[in-house]
């Protein structure tokens, strides 16, 4: 959830006078930010709609879900003077109301349901409801969530159904492995990928009728660790015919996705080149090729990508041209959006919650959540175990000190703190060796050891100067 502010457009006290007086402060905390705001409880069959007490005879009504009565449900807000409209996020059943609402003019929230808890005894009906929901937005207790500017919610959307593909795709491979296991087929132990070179060649070769384990063998990629006497002793097994034709529609189902994939990026290349050019001209940094894997876009999304931000973010370790993609399709570039660096890593769950009760400390766990940003810069952190870069070092320090799993959230931080730098900003990420921040760690280290000393009335004295 971003911070959002909301501004005061006609303060004044509530309409129904309390019977019993209320408190100052109270009356102070509790005025009217949006007189002209309506609440809407959403549903799949229908939506039920409340606006401020006065504006209409009946300030509370059903509408439908077809196109026909969202339009209804449209035309009786703007004839009530409402400006402003907070929903909550129910399953996708929002997002039509939202968009339309959106296209006539109107200032619409989307709300995280948590904000909008009943309220003790209170009954739950879906009447009450959007009338609870009207009612705090009025008084300007709710914060809608974060969404991007229209032209990245349909990159984000793209990207989204892309890796819907990929898990669908990853459904099919787990079926070859089960159709493979059942033959006693151990072509899981010789070969890493059974979607790889080698792995597909040998599954293309056994539905085509090969049976000979030697002739299955020299099918072998060069690149493969394993010998071709081992891959054949592995691909001696019984060729049932139950079991050969799950093997066959699972290889074709997984080709089938990949197709869609494939078609799916060309997409997400179209809709990228309709972005302005924020690169001022600049030439593309330089960057290492490397192989690609499978996953990976099918085009040079590293280009696009660039144009579309002004800066590089496969120039940070750890982050590729996957992993910035999903990124910017999530956030988009527009960093104003949250008012500091702190409060983008807290929106991505990246820092503790603190929980005190009485001066105790009850719990500082992160968030938890499977935010799309967050579980990308999660293993873009874990790819970093083996880098000879500052943050591959920073990375094994704090896997030492605190645990693999703190040290991932700790690295996946600063890999935040440096996309929100560069895309907020706009400068250039220079790359620090690993000698340079070793040498950089030492010297804090030794400071903070000198200063502790002379807290302890003692010098700190190198080894060098007592000689």
């Amino acid at each position: 959830m971003t911070p959002h502010k909301d501004y005061c457009l006609d303060p004044r006290p509530p309409a129904r006078t309390p019977l019993l007086p209320q408190s100052p402060v109270l009356s102070e905390a509790l005025q009217v930010c949006h007189p002209h705001a309506a609440g809407i409880d959403i549903g799949e069959a229908e939506h039920w709609v409340a606006v401020p007490p006065g504006c209409d005879l009946q300030p509370v009504r059903r509408f439908g879900t077809f196109t026909a009565d969202l339009d209804a449900l449209a035309d009786w807000l703007i004839d009530c003077g409402v400006t402003t409209v907070a929903m909550e996020s129910t399953g996708v059943y929002w997002i039509p109301l939202f968009e339309l609402l959106e296209a006539r003019g109107l200032q619409v929230l989307l709300i995280d349901p948590r904000q909008a808890k009943r309220a003790p005894g209170r009954p739950k009906t879906d009447r009450l409801d959007c009338k609870w929901l009207q009612r705090l937005h009025a008084y300007g207790l709710l914060a809608g969530a974060f969404r991007p500017a229209d032209q990245v919610c349909v990159l984000r959307a793209y990207l989204r159904h892309r890796h819907m593909l990929l898990t669908y795709a990853a459904h099919h491979i787990q079926h070859m492995q089960k159709a493979l296991q059942q033959m006693n087929l151990k072509l899981t132990q010789v070969v890493s990928d059974i979607t790889g070179v080698t792995g597909m060649a040998v599954l293309k070769a056994i539905l085509a009728g090969e049976r000979n384990p030697q002739r299955l063998a020299q099918l072998r990629n060069p690149h493969c660790h394993h010998e071709t006497d081992e891959i054949a002793k592995a691909l001696q097994g019984n060729w049932r015919a139950e079991h050969l034709f799950a093997l066959r529609q699972a290889v074709e189902l997984y080709e089938v996705y990949h197709q869609q994939i494939t078609q799916c990026d060309q997409q997400i290349k179209t809709h990228l080149a309709t972005f302005g050019d924020h690169s001022d001209g600049q030439p593309l940094p330089p960057k290492a090729r490397r192989h690609k894997k499978r996953n990976e876009p099918r085009f040079d999304a590293r280009t696009s990508l660039y144009r579309m931000a002004g800066v590089d973010l496969t120039t940070i370790e750890g982050i590729e041209e996957g992993t910035a993609l999903v990124i910017l399709s999530e956030i988009g570039t527009d960093m104003t959006r949250w008012p500091s660096v702190k409060h983008f890593c807290s929106w991505l769950g990246l820092c503790p919650q603190h929980k005190i009760s009485g001066g105790k400390v009850l719990s500082r766990r992160v968030r938890p959540g499977a935010q799309r940003v967050t579980v990308a810069l999660r293993l873009a952190a874990r790819s970093l175990h083996h880098s000879q870069s500052a943050l591959g070092a920073f990375f094994r320090r704090m896997k030492a000190r605190l645990g693999t799993p703190k040290a991932i959230t700790a690295t996946a931080h600063k890999l935040a703190r440096l996309v929100y730098s560069l895309l907020q900003h706009g400068t250039a990420y220079v790359q620090q060796g690993m000698e340079a921040y070793e040498t950089h760690y030492r010297q804090r280290t030794v400071k903070a050891m000198a200063r502790q000393a002379k807290t302890l009335g003692y010098a700190l004295v190198p080894l060098a100067e007592q000689g």
